[in-house]
């Protein structure tokens, strides 16, 4: 389940003195913060008796077991037992797994293996810059990682499942170009409608024109970029952890750079996208469970479906440690939207 890559688990300002506990990829963990200010992941059971060690607490720089008080450090070492009388901690020096963790733009990524396919986790762009305004939304989708992606690359849904909000139908025919790249792919669109759209009538009001591009980086992320000529440019980046193999959590940065004061921007720009994210929550828990039902799932995959070959054919090399798809390769295609 590419347990080579980062993941986030929480945001900083989520883990202060007290342990959380998280799931990633099927794996129990705890994290928690040092006196020093230093994150840590462990698994979440205490070698002695099992006790969920996020119910313990941060001693110092090391988290004690809230049942007898073994103590752990960051690399899950056992460094104190307190019942003990005479015996020292040497004779039960096995630590507990722990697991490689740092801190980035105010998120804290892990990764479940003992080497990361990259050194950093991937940069969520334009949060922190000058210039731009950023929010922050954390979804919970009842949906596999690879449903999630496709969905928030997906341009021909939008004009059902968020009709009138975000896309409303035209029939008009759109010309795109999928490109794959060095790290996943990415659909460009080329004269895109964008009337009876709350969205656009809010955020890009005027004849500016568009420039829209959504981008699959692998194994986990999408991108989708709004660029105006008119100078305005929206960004909307979304990495996905794997909790299960059915179940994801979206942590989505969206950054915008207008040429209207940001903050007032964001005070109906943030719940107006959290309305949208909820629908897209909606109809991904009724396919997946109506797959469930069916046994599995039996797909069509059509030429408008612009993304949906690529991330599937990137996430499964991983894998499977095989060749991704080729970069520089492109492929024209006209749908109606």
């Amino acid at each position: 389940m590419l347990e080579d890559y980062w993941y986030i688990a929480c945001r900083s300002k989520d883990l202060r003195r007290t342990p959380v506990s998280r799931t990633i990829m099927g794996r129990h963990l705890v994290l928690f913060r040092t006196a020093a200010g230093e994150v840590a992941a462990l698994k979440d059971r205490c070698a002695h008796r099992n006790a969920p060690l996020s119910l313990g607490k941060v001693c110092e720089n090391t988290l004690q077991c809230p049942y007898h008080g073994w103590r752990y450090d960051t690399h899950g070492r056992i460094v104190e037992i307190p019942a003990l009388a005479q015996q020292g901690v040497e004779e039960f020096s096995a630590p507990i797994d722990s697991y490689s963790c740092m801190e980035q733009q105010g998120y804290v990524w892990i990764c479940l293996s003992s080497i990361p396919a990259d050194p950093e986790p991937l940069s969520f762009a334009g949060l922190n810059r000058a210039g731009w305004t950023s929010f922050h939304m954390q979804t919970r989708f009842a949906a596999p990682v690879g449903a999630c992606l496709e969905n928030f690359l997906d341009c021909p849904h939008a004009t059902h499942v968020h009709r009138g909000w975000f896309r409303s139908p035209t029939q008009r025919k759109v010309r795109a170009t999928v490109r794959t790249l060095d790290d996943g792919a990415e659909a460009e669109y080329f004269e895109e409608p964008r009337e009876r759209s709350v969205v656009w009538s809010l955020l890009s009001p005027g004849q500016a024109d568009m420039q829209h591009t959504d981008r699959f980086i692998a194994p986990a992320t999408s991108r989708v970029d709004y660029r105006f000529s008119n100078g305005m440019h929206y960004i909307i980046t979304s990495s996905c952890t794997p909790i299960d193999a059915c179940t994801t959590e979206v942590f989505t940065v969206v950054s915008f750079r207008i040429k209207w004061v940001g903050s007032l921007v964001k005070l109906y720009f943030k719940p107006l996208s959290q309305f949208i994210i909820k629908q897209d929550v909606a109809i991904l828990s009724a396919q997946q469970q109506n797959i469930k039902k069916f046994g599995a799932a039996d797909f069509n995959v059509l030429d408008s479906d612009l993304l949906h070959v690529r991330i599937n054919e990137w996430r499964t090399a991983l894998k499977e440690g095989t060749a991704p798809p080729a970069a520089s390769e492109s492929m024209n295609v006209e749908l109606r939207i």
